[in-house]
Parts: C-alpha cells; sequence; structure tokens
C-alpha cells in the first residue's frame, strides 16, 4: 500500500458478479430506500485477542458471511480491531488478517487506526500487504480519502479487471476539489493522542484544547463535504473516540469534559453520515430529513465482550440513496450473559432454581455475592460451578465487606483507664456498669487475695455459680465473676 499522502495504484481481480438480495429487515433509522447508490458495511471494535478471541472471531466472520450476502460496495472497520499489540505468528493475528483477507476479496476495506492501548501505532500497517482482490486502505493520519471506480462501471460488486478500485489519499487534511470519478469521499479522524496534547498545552488544558481543536478541524470539511454532496457523491466520516451525551455499554452516560466529540461538532461536517468507534453500543442521532438528512451512528461492539453490555451486537449496513442516508444494525451470534446476585451469601437452593428456569447451554454465567469477612469461607465455589455445569462458563465474583473496627474519639488522650472503658463502652454501645465494677476489684485486690478467694469457694456455691464441681467434668471457671462473688 502506498504511503499516506501518496496516490496508491489499484488492483483488479477476475471473479464472479455477485447479485444483489431483497432485504428483508426492518429499519432500523430513517425511510426505507428503494433504491441506493452505495451500500456500507461499518464494522468496529473487533478486539481480536487472546481472551476475545472465539468470541471475536466466531461474530466477525459471521459479519463478513452477512456483508458478502448483502453485496456491499465498500467495507469500514472503525478502529481496535486488536485488543493489544500482537504478534503476526499469534493465532489471534492470523484469524484476523484471514477474515479481513476475506471481506477485501469482496470489496474495498478502510481500516482506522483506535485507541493506542488496543492498536499501538504500526499494528495495522501488516494490512496493507494483504495482496487481497480490493485494497485495504489503512487511515492511520488525519485526512480525506477518495474511492474511485473504473468510468465504464459504477458498480462496486463487480470484480473484473475493468472496475479496479482505486484509493486516491488527500496530501493534507483535505481535498482542494473532489476528486474526478470519486465513488465516495471519506474523511478520517483517528484516535487522538492525549498524551501528545496533554504535552503540548499541559494536562491541565489538554481536555479543552482537544474538543476545541476537534471541532475546529470538523468545520472546515463543511465546504468540501458541500461540493461533495451537489455532485452526488457519498460524504462519510469515520472517528474513533466518545460523544459527550452517549451512553456505554453498561448503561453509563458519558458526561464528562474530556471527550473527543459533541453532536454538534460531527454535524458541523456536513458529511451525510459519521461512522463512529470505541463506545460498544449501538446508538444513533439524525438531523434533517430526505437529501438533507444526516446521521451519526455506533456501531458497537462485534461481540459481547464482558458480562453486563446491554443492547444488541452487530454491524451497522448504511444505504445512500436518492431519498438521503439509512442505517440498520445486522446483528451478529454474540453470546448470551446471565447475572446471578446475591445480596448476602450464595443460597445454593436458588442458584438450582435459577438454573433450572434458564437454558444454560451456551450462556455465560457470572455469579455475584456480599459476605462479611468471617463469612468468607462459608461460600462454597466448588458447589456453585456444579450447580452451574450446563453453563458455557461460569465467573465467580464475590465482595468482601471488611470488619470495622471503631475506635472511640479521645481515648487515647484519656489517662484513667476507667474513663478509657466509659468512652469504648458508649462506641460499641455496651453496658458499662458490670466492667467497671469487675476493673475496680482487680485494680483494688491484691493477685494473692483473688487466688484465695477463688479456691475458698465451696463445692455447692461453686457448681451454683456454674463452676466446676471437683467430682464432675463441667464448664470452665469463670475467674472475674466469681471472684466477685467471693470478695
Amino acid at each position: 500500500m502506498s504511503a499516506p499522502g501518496q496516490r496508491p495504484g489499484g488492483t483488479g481481480a477476475q471473479g464472479a458478479r455477485v447479485s444483489r438480495i431483497p432485504d428483508r429487515h426492518p429499519r432500523a433509522h430513517g425511510p426505507h430506500l428503494q433504491a441506493h447508490r452505495l451500500r456500507v458495511a461499518h464494522l468496529s471494535d473487533l478486539h481480536y485477542g487472546p481472551r476475545h478471541l472465539e468470541e471475536a472471531d466466531r461474530c466477525f466472520s459471521a459479519a463478513v458471511d452477512r456483508a458478502i450476502e448483502l453485496a456491499v460496495d465498500v467495507a469500514v472497520i472503525s478502529g481496535d480491531a486488536t485488543d493489544h499489540a500482537l504478534d503476526l505468528h499469534a493465532p489471534a493475528a492470523l484469524r484476523l488478517l484471514a477474515q479481513v483477507r476475506r471481506l477485501a476479496d469482496h470489496c474495498p476495506v478502510l481500516m482506522l487506526q483506535g485507541t493506542w492501548s488496543h492498536e499501538p501505532p504500526g499494528t495495522l500497517s501488516v494490512f496493507r500487504m494483504l495482496g487481497s482482490r480490493h485494497r485495504v486502505f489503512v487511515a492511520d493520519r488525519i485526512g480525506q480519502v477518495a474511492l474511485i471506480v473504473s468510468a465504464s462501471s459504477r458498480d462496486l460488486s463487480a470484480t473484473d479487471a475493468s472496475c479496479a478500485d482505486l484509493w486516491l489519499a488527500s496530501e493534507g487534511p483535505r481535498f482542494a476539489e473532489v476528486p474526478p470519478g470519486a465513488r465516495a469521499l471519506f474523511t478520517c479522524i483517528p484516535s487522538i493522542n492525549k498524551a501528545a496534547v496533554a504535552a503540548a498545552v499541559g494536562a491541565t488544558a489538554a481536555a479543552e484544547a482537544q474538543g476545541e481543536q476537534l471541532a475546529r478541524l470538523l468545520q472546515g470539511y463543511a465546504g468540501i463535504h458541500g461540493v461533495a454532496r451537489a455532485a452526488d457523491v457519498p460524504t462519510l466520516a469515520v472517528s474513533h473516540g466518545t460523544v459527550f451525551g452517549c451512553v456505554t455499554e453498561h448503561g453509563v452516560p458519558m458526561a464528562g469534559f474530556d471527550h473527543e466529540f459533541t453532536t454538534g461538532a460531527l454535524l458541523s461536517t456536513g458529511a451525510q453520515a459519521t461512522l463512529l468507534g470505541h463506545i460498544h453500543r449501538h446508538q444513533a442521532w439524525t438531523q434533517g430529513e430526505g437529501e438533507r438528512r444526516q446521521c451519526i451512528a455506533y456501531a458497537g461492539s462485534i461481540g459481547r465482550f464482558h458480562h453486563g453490555e446491554q443492547g444488541d451486537k452487530g454491524f451497522l449496513l448504511w444505504e445512500f440513496g436518492p431519498g438521503g442516508v439509512d442505517c440498520r444494525l445486522e446483528p451478529t451470534p454474540a453470546r448470551r450473559t446471565l447475572d446471578i446476585v446475591f445480596e448476602g451469601r450464595p443460597d445454593l437452593d436458588q442458584l438450582r432454581d435459577a438454573a433450572s428456569a434458564q437454558e444454560l447451554a451456551g450462556v455465560s454465567v457470572r455469579v455475584r455475592w456480599t459476605v462479611a469477612d468471617e463469612d468468607r469461607h462459608e461460600v462454597d465455589r466448588s458447589a456453585i460451578e456444579r450447580a452451574l455445569s450446563g453453563a458455557a462458563d461460569v465467573r465467580l465474583e464475590g465482595r468482601i465487606v471488611p470488619v470495622v473496627r471503631t475506635r472511640a474519639p479521645g481515648i487515647s488522650q484519656l489517662v484513667n483507664l476507667a474513663d478509657k472503658v466509659r468512652a469504648w463502652a458508649t462506641a460499641t454501645d455496651v453496658h458499662a456498669p458490670p466492667l467497671l465494677e469487675c476493673l475496680e476489684r482487680v485494680t483494688t485486690t491484691d493477685p494473692e487475695d483473688i487466688v484465695a478467694a477463688v479456691l475458698a469457694i465451696p463445692d455447692a456455691g461453686a457448681k451454683a455459680q456454674g463452676g466446676l464441681d471437683p467430682a464432675e467434668k463441667g464448664p470452665r471457671l469463670d475467674l472475674f465473676e466469681t471472684a466477685g462473688n467471693g470478695a
């Protein structure tokens, strides 16, 4: 693949024409479009790695199958294809390369640089060299790229040599004019390195500066997008980050001041569609109707990688037609998860009832409980796992409430031991007079007198006080209580 800023050449390939199939799925957003100029598969947050490999590969493979079945014209992966840096010989890397190659054998593919902790710089470079029928364009810098096709055909699903696709990248942040023969115009904003922003403007001002600069940058694309739309060229913005006010896959609203985007800033680009990655829950915002319609959408993660994730999983199918832009979620076979929560120690009978009421085959189960520190050893983890043996996997999470020891305020400043006992009794809600009485006798009586008083207790008296009868076995003698009675 040519370096960003240069004009890469196209490749052609021989192959059968892929026929279009009728669309039988209901719309998630916008009106139904009877005909389309461009059909885009938007996938995101694949997170290939050892921990999620089976889930990621099963769902991504199904998404590729569906994208091919739908005869999409182009595919976009909007960041976080990997969960972390991978060795090229690692199983996760090999499977990801195989699936992207399969997708790129059908249509052109654009891959955006995602979060740096998931996709360290350079991770995606290998995809430029796949040698697939269609080019894989790696967007790892801010800029625009146009998808160009031969004037002899306007159908990207055809794969003969006369219809070779060409990714044409801008030399700077944007094109001066729409490239001739452009099939679609993509504006790419990869994940921003916040550390670099903090180093440039300081950690305190980094969040505000990042948002301001991105807002100015996005507004600058309105002109070229307007020209492209006037020329009937679909306009798409692709980015990876957090929109202020979006909701995470665990139902948490993102309302901080350090997020990259606002819906207003994204709409100011004038792009018909904004394809986002990073948040694992599908959600969308729209503005306008018909040809003036704009849509912002997260595809969400391709699979369910964590317990408690809300919403369906899949990829987005975008269609651009005479009536505007439209998108809908195409589901993937993400795993099912089940959470069983106990406020105290897990009740095995209730657990068995819950297991019998659910179809656990293929389900990932998480059991949570909260117990005091002194009861932590009473939880039988093995019994819980046996009760849920029909599940695909079981995760046990116990929360231990530590013992809180109450300290009487100012007790260390008291000189008299009796005063310290009173302060302690008040803090712990203990009746103080018996303690003070015992303390008084212990501190004012000689040890020898205490021992003599104990030894002088008659057998009947000892038995009456719950003491030890020399001829019988019984409970131990309460030293302080017996000494008090004999004093």
